[in-house]
């Protein structure tokens, strides 16, 4: 469950980027602590999209959130991925 336990984050960043098909949101989560933050990072894109889907779905009723992914996590117990 995401945010189910507390943590003390560093940094928070959001970055929403117009594409072609939409828009592209990339969030960045940092933390000091022994635990990944990369569930933080993807519930505020989640939350992100949820409120871009909000502001146009009168306008475009036809709008869609849709893959979102972990692209890459450093640190912590398991090292660095990259997708």
């Amino acid at each position: 469950i995401p945010l189910c336990h507390p943590l003390m984050l560093t940094s928070v960043s959001v970055k929403i980027e117009r594409v072609d098909a939409g828009a592209q949101i990339e969030v960045t989560a940092r933390t000091f602590g022994k635990t990944g933050v990369e569930m933080e990072a993807m519930t505020g894109a989640c939350v992100a999209a949820l409120t871009m889907y909000d502001m146009i779905k009168g306008i475009d009723r036809a709008a869609a959130v849709y893959q979102v992914a972990l692209l890459s996590k450093a640190g912590g117990e398991s090292g660095t991925w990259t997708r």
